[in-house]
Formats: C-alpha cells, structure tokens, sequence
C-alpha cells in the first residue's frame, strides 16, 4: 500500500520534469533559420543583423589569405551597406542561398555547402561557400567561412 502511494505521488512531478525539458530544433533546421535571419540582415542593410551568425573569433578565406575575427570580416562586407539609410537593403542586391549539402560532425560542429545568390536590379552574382559552425551557448555560429 505504502509503494502504491509513493508510486502515485511521484506520477505528477515526473509529468512536471518532462513537460518543462525543451524540445531540441534539428540540426539542419537550426542552421537554415540561422542562415534565413543572416541573409534578412543583409537584404535590410543591417550590416549587424547579417554578422550576428558569425563567431567572435570565426575566420574567412579570401584570395589573399585570412581575415581573423569577426569584425575584420565585417570591415570587408561594409561597403556593401548603404550608410545611413538602414531597411534600404544592400548595394550588392538580394541575398539567397541554396543549400547543396549539410552535415553533422558531431554534436557540437556542422559543415554546409551552399550556393549564393545576389540578384541586383540589373546583374546576378552567384558563388560557392564552405561553412563550419560550432554551436555556441544553444546558437549555432560559423567558425570558418570560405565563400568565392
């Protein structure tokens, strides 16, 4: 009797402990809404907005070697922003990406291949991109960017 009563008392406390364990976004779904409200930054001209999925200490691969750190890698894309008219979007165009490839490396790092696309108002550029992310206090941030 005394086990049925403890069995019955513990029932609503186990319900309460699983009920508050918050559900765990997939992988691939995190990392395309991350991508989503980095490229709403970039088509807003929010040079900050666009940057947020980037590391601190991220680095990025251009054609004459590394750029070190997030705000070295902000410096090479404010010329793309129109200063002083923020929601005016960019000077480049609109910013889409297709995703080619996506892969876990473990818990912590995933790696995307994509494609990129800045559609102007008279020309389209497009380009390829490698990208490691590391989840980061329950967010994922890229560490290593290779984009041309």
């Amino acid at each position: 009797m005394h086990t049925l009563f403890l069995v019955a008392m513990m029932a609503p406390i186990a319900v309460v402990t699983t009920a508050a364990t918050p559900v765990a976004i997939p992988l691939e779904t995190a990392i395309r809404q991350t991508m989503a409200a980095s490229a709403a930054g970039w088509n807003a001209g929010d040079l900050a907005r666009f940057m947020a999925v980037y590391a601190d200490d991220a680095v990025f691969v251009t054609p004459k070697g590394l750029l070190r750190g997030k705000s070295a890698i902000a410096d090479k894309y404010r010329p793309s922003f129109r200063p002083g008219t923020m929601g005016a979007g960019n000077s480049r165009g609109t910013l889409s990406f297709a995703f080619l490839e996506m892969r876990g490396i473990d818990p912590a790092h995933a790696m995307l291949i994509a494609r990129w696309t800045l559609t102007g108002s008279s020309t389209v550029e497009t380009g390829m991109t490698s990208l490691v992310f590391e989840r980061r206090g329950g967010a994922w941030k890229i560490i290593a960017d290779h984009s041309s």
